[in-house]
């Protein structure tokens, strides 16, 4: 019977490992230690982690997601949704600052610089958001510990809590528009939602979710401190300075648009989720979600 060894896991907790059970950065870890100081090895960890450590600690956040309970999914998705409603919001005053009808860049800028707001209010309070998990739901199944019909559902249940989520806070936001005074914003960024092509929304929307994604990926990198913040404040910066589809914020912003027109485009507001979603779906789980388990397991092979 081989022997049972204690080791120092990646987050600094003592754990027991059998050799047999050892990952390929676990005993990569162990020669390390018996060439260099471990304090002095751990610290730079925390810095700055290992892609094949990185991809581990996806997988477990991924394998945790695909076994939580379907309810507490559902809920977390909602939580979330609701949350995202003041990104919209927070688009849509700023739009009205500086519309983008007087001055295209300076209305994008503008609007970037608000945009991550919601998303990491939303992120970093540990809620479920669709795109931000497209790729981390993925590792699992590539690695064989979960099945592709738990994917499905996971995807599904999230998703509609999401909505759910982002329909709510749009009514509530709707209710309150005496205070807050987005109305115009809000009917000027659903039109101009409405208005493109359904390529031209799943191409976007592709790369939304890639930045999403990778900016779950950067997160699970990054200890968590301010530069976790960063890391989400980035991608989404990017997102909104380019004027990218991105499903969740744009249902938020579509949801009051409906609320607040006085002829509601049911029809084409459905038609750019649908395709926004898709795109996200196809930027998170293939650009990043396959791309980076393939790559890094080709590494540690």
């Amino acid at each position: 019977m081989d022997k049972d060894k204690k080791i120092l896991g990646t987050d600094g907790k003592i754990v027991t490992s059998n050799d047999d059970t050892q990952t390929h950065r676990s005993k990569v870890r162990d020669k390390e230690d018996q060439n260099y100081i471990p304090v002095i090895i751990k610290r730079t960890d925390e810095a700055i982690r290992h892609p094949g450590d990185i991809l581990e600690r996806a997988i477990e956040e991924g394998l945790e997601q695909h076994q939580r309970p379907n309810l507490s999914l559902f809920l977390s998705a909602i939580a979330a949704g609701l949350i995202l409603g003041f990104a919209g919001m927070c688009v849509a005053l700023m739009s009205q600052l500086y519309p983008a009808s007087e001055n295209l860049m300076m209305h994008r800028l503008a609007v970037a610089m608000v945009y991550p707001l919601g998303f990491i209010i939303c992120i970093m309070s540990g809620t479920q958001l669709f795109t931000e998990h497209t790729a981390t739901a993925v590792y699992p199944v590539l690695d064989r510990k979960a099945k592709i019909t738990s994917l499905f559902s996971l995807w599904s249940i999230v998703l509609i809590g999401n909505f759910v989520g982002t329909f709510i806070s749009s009514y509530l936001i709707y209710s309150s528009d005496n205070v807050i005074v987005a109305a115009s914003g809000f009917i000027d960024i659903a039109e101009h939602l409405i208005h493109y092509k359904p390529t031209e929304v799943l191409m976007s929307a592709i790369l939304a979710g890639w930045l999403m994604a990778q900016g779950g990926w950067l997160v699970l990198a990054t200890p968590p401190a301010s530069s976790q913040v960063l890391c989400i404040f980035i991608v989404t910066f990017i997102i909104g300075f380019a004027g990218l589809h991105h499903s969740i914020a744009g249902s938020a912003e579509v949801f009051a648009g409906l609320f607040h027109a006085d002829q509601p485009k049911y029809l084409a507001s459905l038609r750019f989720l649908f395709f926004a979603v898709l795109g996200n779906l196809i930027g998170g789980s293939l650009f990043v979600g396959v791309l980076n388990y393939g790559h890094i397991k080709k590494l540690n092979s």
